[in-house]
């Protein structure tokens, strides 16, 4: 099992979670093919691949703004359960914890593979979101990364498919 915490910016608190049974392979990047999407202008098509190999997991950088550890950049890492990278020098934090996951029976939680997850319904309304404020631009500023992306980035139109 492993599983990806989006961190909020400011105080490293969760703010979205994604969990994997059976994967040997998770991507998180822009691009909708992958099993994680994060709409950021510093995070890459394809960022970062999440390989198994037996009972451990190796992280793999494919972005071109880079994947830090500790504000250094890192090409390829084992996965400790706890680890915590940026995408990009000043991106999104992830946290990545590996290991046994309590049963769904025990917490009464529904198990659904992240391609299937579309396809759920809930016609009673019983789905449940919290929502975390993030701070405005204005309170956290821009990275340079941010900044430097060219204006074809910055204008391009994305489909209806890719949101």
């Amino acid at each position: 099992m492993i599983k990806l915490t989006l961190l909020h910016p400011l105080q490293s608190i969760p703010v979205r979670s994604w969990t994997f049974e059976d994967e040997q392979v998770v991507r998180l990047g822009r691009s909708t093919e992958n099993h994680v999407v994060l709409f950021s202008a510093v995070v890459s098509r394809r960022h970062i691949e999440l390989r198994r190999s037996g009972k451990t997991w190796e992280l793999i950088n494919l972005g071109t703004n880079g994947t830090y550890l500790d504000g250094k950049p890192i090409v390829k890492v084992p996965v400790v359960d706890g680890l915590i990278v940026h995408l990009a020098r000043s991106g999104p934090k992830i946290q990545i914890n590996v290991g046994p996951h309590p049963s769904s029976v025990e917490l009464g939680l529904r198990t659904v593979k992240p391609r299937d997850a579309k396809a759920i319904h809930d016609p009673s309304g019983g789905a449940h979101t919290t929502t975390i404020p993030i701070p405005n631009q204005q309170e956290v500023g821009t990275s340079r990364e941010e900044e430097e992306l060219t204006e074809a980035e910055n204008t391009r139109n994305y489909s209806e498919e890719e949101y």
